[in-house]
This record gives C-alpha cells, structure tokens and sequence, in this order.
C-alpha cells in the first residue's frame, strides 16, 4: 500500500503546482529522460518530450488563476517497477489574458492516464490527459 500512496502523492503534486505555483516540484516528479513522453487535452496534440512538458505545464498553470483540481476514481496498477494510474480528473479555475486584461472562467471535465516508473523514486513516464465533452 505505500507505494500506491506514494503514486497518487506524485500525481497530486503535479496538480498541486497549478494551486501553490510552486512550478519547482514539476521537474522533481517528471522522469528526466529521452523515455519520457506525453499527450495533452490542450494543443498542440502532437506526442511531447520532457523539456515541452515542462514548459507547457509551467505555462499552463501560471495562465489558470483560482485554480483547483479533484482527482476521482483513481485505479493503480503496479507491475514490478512499472505502474499504470488511471483516474477521472476535473479542474477549473480563471483562464487570464494578462494583455487584454480580461478571464475567462474554465470547468474541464476529463480523464488521465499516467504510467510511473521506480528508478529508484516513483517518476512520471507517461502522461495522457483527454477532457470528457459536455
């Protein structure tokens, strides 16, 4: 059970960047590697390395003001070193244009996949998040 614990800690504290803006524990839990990859609900769609991730998620969470999360139904899955999460995920919060100074309230409904890997911490590998239309 701990590391099940450890998993959902990890992922937490990927969302938990977009609250505190603490954006410094992104790079902590992210696996620095040419292994790493992810897809995003926002574009560009195509697949990302590590360093766009980072970036995109950094850029992602300074934009969204009052931002909050809730992670629902999530099923871990450990095989060996390799864990798979599956989870449903809403987020919301103000989308601001600092330019023209005006924001735009966002509610997204979606899904995420996520697969970390132990080397020798729990690390994200993967990431796979799709908003649910409606």
């Amino acid at each position: 059970m701990i590391d099940n614990e450890e998993i959902i800690k990890i992922i937490e504290t990927l969302f938990q960047a977009g609250v505190t803006k603490d954006l410094t524990k992104l790079k902590e839990i992210h696996l620095d590697d040419s292994r790493f990859s992810s897809f995003s609900d926002l574009p560009p769609y195509d697949l990302k390395d590590y360093q766009t991730t980072i970036e995109l998620e950094e850029l992602r969470f300074i934009s969204i003001s009052d931002y909050s999360y809730e992670i629902t139904n999530p099923k871990i899955s450990i095989f060996g070193d390799t864990a798979v999460v599956a989870l449903e995920l809403m987020q919301q919060g103000m989308l601001v244009d600092n330019k023209a100074f005006t924001g735009e309230h966002i509610k997204i409904k979606g899904r995420a996949t996520f697969v970390l890997v132990k080397e020798p911490t729990w690390k994200i590998a993967h990431i796979h998040l799709s908003k649910i239309e409606g």
